[in-house]
């Protein structure tokens, strides 16, 4: 039986990045894999191998009208950067029946808990007792309790309640804090499954002691939180940024924290890396991360994990997927925005 042709081309992503060792393996045993390798794949290879693919896989897949004209065998473009790029032809591939599926989803679970450790941290003053201890101005004992509260029973809001969310919420289950959220794209049934209450964003700000802002950015969303919305919040509120900085007006959220009103963690920033000299480096009220929610040994690997699920459900005519799938009515909205790029950039330097 012939094996199924899977071009796997991650650069700037690397195999052991996506696949664990037994997926791998399992990979190269169930299908024809055409390069599959680190680094980019060369030209030659990929022209050779079109005709006969299947599946591409790449973290940023070229497919124009020339590429499909020549792949006529293609049944799933597969992204592995982390949302949908805009060097796709989206239209054709709908016409074609061509799926278009994101990695995003894999994240999870990595995300969602350095999501969780920054509350924890935020919510009892740890970095800030830290700090404080190095200069002998630590506060033994001490509730603090102007800033420091507990998670427990807590009120917690999100923006965005997609799958990095709703693994936050599953991790936060034992503290059971009083949850609202705010998520335009969200079906009344899966806030509910939650055990969610979807309000509106004015709402969701007035309300949270704890904010997660874990929305996916959108041709809409930029700058969703501006200075007028952020300065809805309660005072001495944490504001944890773990999607995207194209949501928040970030000099509105840094001059919150300096003021003292706002305190915050954030992993991602509207320019990285950050320049050795951003004032935000020395804000004592915000937790810096750099862009690292999802770096840890194994943390991308569920990544492989969905793209073998997915890869058999697709070649044993199951509709299912555990990967983002491109939609028609949101495509618009989603490709080609946030900041893809620029971490791409950033990783092929490190």
């Amino acid at each position: 039986m012939t094996k199924p042709t899977v071009i796997i081309d991650p650069d700037w992503r690397r195999m052991d990045e996506l696949f664990s060792p037994a997926a791998k393996a399992a990979l190269f045993d169930i299908y024809n894999v055409v390069w599959g390798r680190d680094g980019p794949v060369p030209d030659d290879v990929l022209s050779d191998a079109l005709p006969d693919a299947e599946v591409l896989i790449s973290a940023t897949p070229l497919v124009d009208a020339e590429v499909l004209g020549r792949a006529t065998r293609l049944k799933a473009i597969i992204e592995v950067s982390g949302a949908f790029p805009d060097t796709i032809d989206y239209a054709a591939c709908a016409a074609r029946g061509i799926e278009v599926l994101s990695c995003a989803p894999g994240f999870r679970q990595s995300v969602a808990e350095m999501g969780l450790a920054m509350a924890l941290a935020g919510a009892r003053g740890l970095i800030t007792e830290h700090e404080a201890f190095r200069s002998g101005g630590e506060n033994w004992l001490s509730d603090n309790e102007a800033t420091d509260f507990t998670l427990f029973g807590a009120k917690v809001g999100f923006v965005g309640f997609g799958q990095i969310a709703q693994e936050l919420m599953r991790l936060m289950a034992p503290f059971a804090p009083r949850v609202v959220a705010y998520d335009p794209w969200l079906a009344p049934e899966v806030a509910q499954a939650h055990g969610i209450t979807l309000v509106s964003l004015e709402d969701v700000l007035t309300q949270s002691r704890c904010l997660f802002v874990a929305a996916v950015p959108t041709a809409e969303n930029h700058h969703l939180l501006d200075a007028a919305k952020l300065a809805l919040m309660p005072r001495n509120a944490l504001v944890i940024l773990i999607s995207r900085a194209h949501l928040v007006d970030f000099d509105a959220l840094a001059s919150e924290v300096a003021s003292g009103r706002l305190r915050a963690a954030v992993d991602v920033f509207p320019s990285e890396p950050l320049e050795a000299d951003d004032p935000v480096r020395k804000l004592g009220n915000m937790i810096l991360s750099p862009h690292r929610a999802a770096a840890v040994a194994g943390g991308r690997q569920l990544i492989g994990d969905m793209i073998l699920d997915d890869l058999a459900a697709l070649f044993g005519g199951n509709a299912s997927r555990r990967l983002g799938r491109a939609e028609a009515s949101k495509i618009g909205a989603l490709a080609g925005v946030g900041d893809a790029s620029k971490v791409a950039e950033m990783a092929k330097t490190r």
